[in-house]
């Protein structure tokens, strides 16, 4: 009869963490297919007149993952990091798919550096990109060849505008 207690606990254990696995694992999935019509979208506009709409990375989430396991980036579009303080912030290409083009932007909406052809990371030990030595409070990544294409260079003013 003791073998029969111990092997129904085993089985009701195995349930469990099957059914807490299965929870996770739902949720996540629920995060990368998210409608991205809710997400907020702010249009930066570059002083050759030039616009690229942006989806705001404005949570943990999204701030840790940004562009990761997306299939392609499309033209005139990217991903505007928002950081919690400025200072020395970093961003990764892990799991992304394409590379990027990375802008840094101080608080002033000013250019202060850029980062050319960021090459996507598929390991475990993924560099981080920053704006070293300039204290940032954004970063806008764009598909590769854009900051070459449009002409962006340090110090342009960029203004953001609210998609409603």
């Amino acid at each position: 009869m003791a073998s029969i207690s111990i092997s129904d606990r085993e089985q009701k254990k195995k349930r469990i963490i099957t059914l807490v696995l299965m929870a996770i694992f739902l949720m996540s999935a629920s995060f990368f297919l998210i409608d991205r019509k809710d997400e907020t979208i702010i249009i930066v506009s570059f002083p050759n007149g030039h616009v690229l709409e942006t989806e705001v990375a404005d949570t943990p989430e999204k701030l840790l993952f940004g562009l990761a396991f997306r299939e392609t980036l499309p033209a005139n579009s990217g991903m505007l990091y928002i950081f919690e303080s400025t200072g020395q912030n970093h961003i990764w290409t892990k799991a992304y798919r394409f590379p990027v083009d990375i802008m840094w932007v101080d608080e002033s909406h000013h250019i202060v550096g850029l980062r050319e052809d960021a090459a996507p990371c598929l390991d475990d030990d993924c560099p981080k990109f920053s704006s070293s030595p300039e204290v940032v409070r954004y970063a806008i990544q764009a598909e590769a060849g854009f900051i070459k294409r449009e002409g962006v260079t340090v110090g342009q003013e960029l203004k953001y505008t609210l998609r409603m």
